[in-house]
């Protein structure tokens, strides 16, 4: 599937008007474990002696919100009567009934034949007020009888009693099911347990606990079931809601925003039941289960909406909707006739084809008004910050410029021949044309940098100003594989947000892969570019998913640069033998770190921030394996900031011993000495408070 530009940009646009809404991570987990207590209180006041309660659905899955209005689905069983798989976990005294799967019930539901209370045996050939009989004389449980009523409900919706606004309940509706339940694992649902599952989604443990919490069985039978009076449909919701709850934070708006989608879109023109939430629900499991879980990332979350999106139009196509514990009931059977079918077909193709833009309409809690202001960022003139602006992107053209040549004598040396095929396909004009391109995401991502530096060096901080350097930043970060993202990241550092820094560093990390190419300190290898040129990739995004560029800042830039890089600002003393010659190493006055190893240093420095030790430590360790392994430009930067964590961390010997390996590889020029001095400093305060 072609993804455009935008999504990356508008995916995080969207994550943080979600955000603003109740979606929010914190408050995700506060509504959890708040219904969760409303669950116990119910069980204990609103229902009748050694009856139980528990709250499915929308609300106890915190996946609404205001603007949805979903009502919250109560399931009220008794204690004491349950359901048998088999008739080896029969016990004496016990009201239990013993579950019937088999050609003559349906997928997705069963029969339940009542077993004697004082023998294992069950019951055949009686009749009562809640027995009937089956096509072969089994006493079967009629669904027709809810033995459950709870106060005060004048609607009845199928197996569901329902509430009005009128009475005095938690929200304006409450729908209350009777059921059986069953510790047991039905034999129709096994294939899930066993389930071969490439991306380990749901994990093992997971699968157990699910395993355990057994089945519901709710009275409603198969519509087009001759016996549908007697069938109960089989319910995993406890393992349904123990999966939302694994859901990760894309993932979790994903499944809230296609409810969005499907309420305003579809549920307006065919009713409230051909496509439902469950449907959508299914269609996340099959997703995520299906998918890799570096997908489900902030960035990604337009294409995620969308290929939900696919998924759901292949199963319309197909008139077929598998229920995700038992593929085989299809959760469409019944509900598309052919009109239905090519209509409801068409609508879902042209959500897809309009590439997120719909968003904008979505009306609940403001979140496609929302949406459309903030993606609205027109640049305005910052003439202070051109001249630097101007210097970095003069940089970045020499790097692009000096890998083209030296890949151009790579090919040739390595066989490749210049009137090739694959060579032909590398069109310098083409480079000519997107250039433009590339520049600009590099400028927004320089000029966020320099903006949030003016806001951060004032006395008063300008939040504004800052809310801007952020709106740039964040169209930078797809600049490329690493640099953009890691100047954003460093951004988020600064404000103290760990949280979010870690979700870009982690970010970063999964897209790094053995294609990558630190173009400034090895430019684009051979083989890198050869793959590049047979898949037709264009020039944009050969930048954009294969090119890492090295990390710069300016002068005017200190105020958003992290601490331990603004020495390399002043590796000059102004001596005539450290002086920089202004024409050609006018860069030197710059801090400049190479990518993969900058990466590591901000997840350390993140760590840090939020008191993860391990991490912390991890983190050091894989900035020791790139210095010894990695050919880096600027090595010794890279030795300076690990001699700085070090500092940190109060191991002041190790910390000098790499800064004496920093001013050995390089002796001039180098920030190190400003590091050497002030450990030694505090070196001979520590002499002289023994003293």
């Amino acid at each position: 599937m072609e993804v455009p530009e935008y999504y990356d940009v508008v995916s995080l646009k969207l994550m943080k008007v979600l955000d603003s809404t109740e979606l929010a991570e914190n408050i995700r987990w506060k509504q959890i474990e708040m219904w969760t207590q409303v669950e116990e209180l119910l069980t204990v006041t609103n229902c009748e002696k050694k009856a139980k309660c528990h709250i499915f659905g929308s609300q106890s899955e915190a996946t609404t919100t205001s603007g949805l209005r979903s009502d919250i689905d109560i399931v009220i069983y008794l204690s004491y009567e349950t359901v048998l798989r088999d008739l080896q976990s029969w016990k004496p005294g016990s009201l239990a009934a013993l579950m019937i799967m088999d050609d003559t019930t349906p997928p997705g539901y069963v029969k339940l034949q009542q077993v004697l209370d004082d023998l294992p045996v069950p019951v055949y050939n009686i009749q009562t007020e809640r027995l009937m009989l089956d096509r072969h004389g089994r006493s079967c449980q009629s669904n027709n009888n809810i033995y459950l009523k709870p106060p005060e409900f004048n609607e009845h919706h199928g197996p569901a009693v329902t509430t009005t606004e009128s009475q005095n309940y938690i929200i304006n509706k409450c729908d209350f099911v009777s059921a059986y339940r069953s510790h047991s694992w039905p034999y129709t649902a096994s294939e899930w347990i066993t389930r071969h599952r490439k991306h380990n989604w749901p994990s093992q443990e997971i699968i157990s606990i699910i395993q355990r919490s057994g089945t519901l069985f709710v009275p409603v039978g198969h519509k087009l079931s001759p016996e549908k009076h007697l069938e109960w449909r089989i319910s995993i919701s406890f393992g349904e809601k123990i999966l939302v709850w694994q859901f990760n934070s894309t993932q979790h708006k994903c499944y809230v925003v296609l409810k969005m989608i499907n309420k305003y879109f579809i549920k307006k023109r065919f009713g409230e039941n051909l496509l439902t939430s469950y449907h959508w629900k299914t269609c996340m499991f099959y997703m995520i289960e299906t998918t890799p879980t570096a997908l489900w990332e902030p960035q990604n979350l337009l294409r995620c909406i969308d290929l939900c999106l696919i998924k759901m139009c292949n199963w319309v196509d197909e008139c077929n909707c598998p229920n995700y514990f038992i593929p085989a009931e299809n959760m469409f059977l019944d509900k598309l006739n052919g009109t239905m079918q090519r209509n409801l077909s068409n609508m879902l193709h042209d959500l897809i084809r309009q590439k997120g833009t719909y968003f904008t309409k979505l009306p609940y809690d403001g979140i496609g008004q929302k949406l459309k202001i903030t993606c609205q960022s027109p640049l305005r003139p910052i003439h202070d910050e051109m001249k630097g602006i101007t210097e970095s992107l003069f940089y970045l053209v020499e790097t692009i410029l000096q890998n083209i040549h030296t890949l151009s004598f790579d090919i040739l040396r390595d066989g490749v021949h210049i009137n090739s095929p694959c060579f032909k396909r590398l069109s310098f004009h083409a480079i000519r044309q997107e250039i433009c391109t590339i520049f600009q995401r590099f400028y927004c991502s320089n000029l966020g940098s320099h903006l949030a530096s003016q806001c951060l060096k004032q006395q008063t901080i300008d939040r504004v100003g800052l809310d801007m350097a952020y709106e740039f930043l964040l169209l930078g970060s797809t600049s490329d594989v690493a640099s953009g993202k890691l100047k954003l990241a460093t951004f988020f550092i600064l404000q103290n947000n760990g949280i979010l820094a870690e979700q870009f560093l982690h970010n970063i990390e999964e897209n790094y892969t053995f294609l990558v190419s630190n173009v400034a300190a090895e430019g684009i290898n051979v083989p890198t570019f050869l793959r590049i040129v047979n898949e037709n990739i264009s020039t944009t995004d050969v930048v954009r998913y294969y090119c890492a560029f090295s990390v710069p800042y300016l002068p005017s830039e200190i105020y958003c640069t992290p601490r331990a890089l603004i020495p390399e600002m002043f590796r000059s003393t102004g001596s005539n033998h450290d002086s920089l010659n202004p024409d050609k190493d006018y860069w030197q006055s710059w801090a400049v770190v190479d990518p993969q190893f900058y990466l590591y240093f901000l997840q350390h420095q993140c760590y840090h921030l939020q008191n993860k030790i391990t991490h912390k430590m991890v983190a050091l360790s894989n900035m020791i394996w790139v210095i010894q392994h990695e050919h880096l430009k600027y090595k010794d930067t890279a030795l300076n900031l690990l001699a700085y964590c070090l500092k940190e961390d109060v191991l002041l010997v190790q910390s000098y011993a790499l800064l004496s390996k920093s001013m050995k590889l390089k002796n001039h020029h180098n920030a190190a000495k400003w590091q050497i001095a002030c450990i030694l400093n505090a070196a001979f305060k520590g002499l002289d408070g023994r003293h």
